[in-house]
């Protein structure tokens, strides 16, 4: 992706060598969660929709923090690629009459306080509505290349424009209106409408890509990178890896194919008329 020396956003806030303090832990992302012995395999999601039971003892540090070459080169890519964001959602939402509200971009190391709960490094990259800002542990790109197999800087992108894929969500009342849903459904079947709301971030960060491509910021190679992350961090693939099988009825956030799929969907489109997960016949 072409980002070296570009702007970067002002919606940025470096909470880096703090720590989080105690409260619930949050305990899902753009992966889901499997298990709690196992939590180490997730990767970042909608936060604010899986708040665990756990506690967390964090400590505050008012040292600045020292990061290294390749974080700092990292905190600026998240930033170029968050303001990428706020142009095209800018400009998405002016053309359907609506003004669309910029997210902040937390960057955290190790754990971190939000409106959902206190989260580790462990849960990934995250949203949470209830303060509309995104939270990412840096560390999560090598993750990403490492654990997940699925290195490369539109990789990360991808993730990044997930996350605003929830806050257009929130925006458009949608985070609403699956969190209603909530208290009336057993967990077997509000997991079926919480699989349609992340594909439908991820038919979101399509979108952007789309725009992204037409603003010629893409490589060769960038889609097939987007689109590798995408898979690897489907709940068939992650649950086959910890436990060696996949359990459909539990999945919160799709398959591999479903998660490549409406990527690839919203990737063509570039709009968002397109992304009506929850009316499709099939994901």
């Amino acid at each position: 992706m072409k980002w070296q020396g570009r702007r970067g956003s002002s919606n940025v806030e470096d909470r880096r060598g703090r720590g989080g303090g105690g409260g619930k832990v949050i305990g899902g992302g753009i992966g889901g969660i499997i298990l709690v012995v196992i939590v180490t395999l997730l990767s970042g999601g909608n936060a604010g929709d899986i708040l665990g039971n756990l506690t967390s003892s964090g400590t505050n540090s008012s040292a600045p923090y020292e990061q290294t070459a390749e974080e700092q080169e990292l905190s600026e890519f998240v930033s170029v690629v968050l303001a990428d964001t706020e142009e095209v959602w800018g400009e998405i939402f002016k053309q359907q009459g609506m003004t669309y509200e910029d997210p902040t971009l937390v960057m955290y190391s190790g754990s971190v306080d939000s409106a959902c709960g206190t989260a580790t490094s462990a849960v990934g990259p995250f949203y949470c509505p209830g303060d509309a800002k995104l939270y990412i542990d840096l560390s999560f790109y090598d993750e990403l290349q490492q654990r997940f197999q699925a290195p490369g800087d539109f990789a990360m992108a991808y993730v990044i424009a997930h996350e605003v894929g929830h806050h257009v969500q929130t925006l458009l009342g949608t985070s609403k209106q699956l969190n209603s849903l909530r208290q009336s459904l057993s967990e077997k079947e509000f997991n079926k409408y919480q699989v349609r709301f992340e594909l439908q971030a991820d038919y979101l960060a399509g979108v952007w890509a789309n725009h992204a491509q037409g603003m010629n910021l893409l490589e060769e190679g960038d889609l097939e990178e987007a689109l590798t992350a995408a898979s690897a961090v489907g709940d068939d693939t992650i649950q086959k890896q910890a436990q060696g099988y996949a359990v459909p009825d539990s999945f919160t956030h799709g398959s591999s194919e479903q998660r490549k799929r409406w990527f690839y969907k919203g990737f063509n489109s570039g709009t968002i008329e397109g992304g009506d997960t929850f009316n499709a016949a099939q994901l």
